[in-house]
């Protein structure tokens, strides 16, 4: 039973969050020879401030 956990920057559509899913599903099941019933994915949408790169907070970087 693989779990996926993806955090992504929050703005993410629900279309995109289930194509992502769709496609993250198939490679498991091909990569892991497992059923689709088996796989997990939760997704968790982080805010610019909550997330720092090389010291910096993405909120504070140019776009």
């Amino acid at each position: 039973m693989p779990l996926i956990q993806v955090s992504l920057f929050e703005g993410r559509s629900l279309e995109q969050k289930r194509a992502f899913a769709e496609q993250l599903t198939r490679v498991a099941t091909e990569t892991l020879a497992c059923s689709p019933e088996s796989v997990d994915i939760i997704f968790a949408d982080i805010k610019a401030s909550d997330w720092a790169t090389a010291g910096r907070l993405h909120s504070d970087k140019p776009a």
